[in-house]
């Protein structure tokens, strides 16, 4: 496609999503206040005169992921109350206890949720809705407080029986198995020859469990369907016909992400005068080998006795290491099988303003828009030092993987992230308990390479690795320090 025609197709998707996901929120007040030290954002409509819904997001979550079923609800009339869990999001204390535990972690997160509800409770019973790791929080918290319905999405919990919760639904995604087989297994305790789609009764209990057709485990929170089945089930318990668009802001949302990831490409063209830069001399296929070989394999075993664990956010001192290793192993294979490195600009003036505009389209552009309509990704003060020590090792990273990629081609672009996955895969091998958390960690890291790194080759064609390098590291470390829970470990179950 033509970069005239791909540019102007880019602007008009940008327009319609922004169009589709400022229109969900029109008429909407967003407040935000805390509840002790949880911050708490309400949406309501003016006159709202519903009941209060306390919404809770899952793990490595925030506010912000939940605000699809949140828009909904307040349009509908109900005063929705969105809150971070402790080391999510903009909450300043990180996660504590005992993992393993119910009176550990679980907890801990069951007295912050029951702070928020006890906050917010009027007349009416509060109607509760979670997502993932809430589900098994708020399943608790109801058999503590007097609670109304309550709506779980990709739920699983220990604590169902065949009479608690008593008014439920449970929705997951059409590619979620077993926690579809979970929702098979809840009704059943209720009426055993259920199946999925039924609602059943049993005396005071009542239960429903469906799917949200094409979603998995994130797309089920801008799913139409279960938005849609959320509003009737709250609608049927307290006896409201009230009725409100479900409007496709999932696909809103990811054509504004795209949009944005596209256009860095004419906006490089715009702003960057063109380097004088080399012809491209890729390597051969055994020296590329060779060059993604050796720190793949060697980074774990280097990088495991230097994890000192001084970060509260889990693996973070890992990963920060991992990285910076695999970056200078990286760097030395390539000087030594590749020879002089291509570094571009060496202007300092022309490649300080490079890699701030680049910065400024990564961060300020595309973060406000995911911070805005998708996920939290501007940093509380707490988490600026974790950001500080992951930008040590994501630098010379990306630096490396800058000019390992720089003009090559696709398949060897998609080998180098291979190669770090991998890497990160034998990592946790040699330490599953301590580093499991690196396997959720990786589709952050896909993701990243798919939009930021796009972003990245536009800049570098103009400008040269270098300029694309450390950019990126900044962005990675960036997205990592904000995306993942901080956590203050303990062996006590307090």
């Amino acid at each position: 496609m033509a970069r005239p025609v791909l540019t102007l197709l880019a602007l008009l998707v940008a327009a319609v999503s922004l169009y589709v996901l400022e229109a969900a929120r029109s008429g909407i007040t967003f407040t935000d206040r805390k509840v002790g030290d949880t911050p708490v954002t309400t949406l309501t409509r003016d006159g709202a005169d519903g009941p209060n819904v306390v919404v809770a997001h899952g793990f490595a979550g925030s506010r912000e992921m939940m605000q699809g079923y949140g828009l909904v609800l307040a349009r509908a009339g109900y005063r929705v109350h969105m809150f971070d869990f402790e080391g999510h999001g903009m909450h300043p204390d990180p996660m504590s206890g005992d993992v393993t535990q119910i009176e550990g972690t679980t907890r801990l997160l069951m007295d912050q949720t029951r702070r928020v509800i006890e906050d917010v409770a009027g007349e009416q019973p509060v109607a509760l809705l979670g997502h993932s790791m809430a589900t098994d929080v708020l399943i608790r918290v109801a058999a503590e407080v007097e609670a109304g319905p309550i709506v779980l999405l990709s739920a699983f919990s220990q604590a169902v029986t065949e009479d608690h919760p008593e008014d439920m639904l449970l929705i997951a995604g059409q590619w979620e198995p077993h926690l579809r087989e979970f929702g098979v297994t809840a009704l059943r305790m209720v009426a055993p020859e259920a199946d999925e789609g039924d609602t059943v009764r049993d005396g005071e209990v009542l239960r429903s469990a469906r799917y949200a057709p094409w979603t998995e485990h994130v797309s089920i929170l801008q799913s139409r369907v279960g938005r849609a089945d959320a509003l009737a089930w709250l609608n049927r318990y307290y006896g409201r016909d009230a009725t409100a668009s479900v409007p496709p802001t999932g696909w809103a949302f990811l054509g504004l992400m795209a949009a944005i990831t596209i256009l860095s490409a004419p906006l490089a063209r715009l702003i960057l005068t063109q380097a004088d830069l080399p012809a491209n001399q890729q390597p051969s296929i055994w020296r590329y080998t060779g060059t993604l070989a050796v720190p793949a394999i060697l980074t774990p075993f280097l990088a495991m006795p230097l994890d000192f664990g001084l970060l509260p956010v889990l693996v973070a001192d890992y990963l920060a290491i991992h990285l910076g290793i695999f970056g200078l192993l990286s760097l030395l294979m390539q000087r030594v099988l590749w020879g002089p490195f291509v570094l571009g600009w060496t202007n300092m003036r022309a490649m300080s303003l490079a890699i701030l505009a680049l910065l400024i389209w990564g961060i300020g552009v595309f973060g406000f828009a995911l911070d805005r309509y998708g996920a939290n990704f501007f940093p509380i003060v707490e988490r600026l030092p974790i950001i500080a020590a992951l930008i040590v090792g994501a630098v010379p990273f990306m630096v490396a993987d800058a000019h390992l990629v720089w003009k090559a081609s696709v398949w060897r672009r998609i080998s180098a992230r291979v190669a770090l996955l991998v890497s990160l895969g034998i990592a946790v091998a040699l330490d599953f308990e301590g580093l499991f958390f690196l396997i959720i960690i990786a589709p952050v890291i896909v993701l990243f390479f798919l939009v930021h790194g796009t972003m990245g080759r536009a800049f570098g064609k103009r400008a040269g690795p270098l300029v694309a390098g450390i950019a990126l590291g900044i962005i990675l470390a960036w997205a990592l320090g904000v995306s993942f829970p901080m956590f203050e470990a303990t062996g006590d179950s307090a």
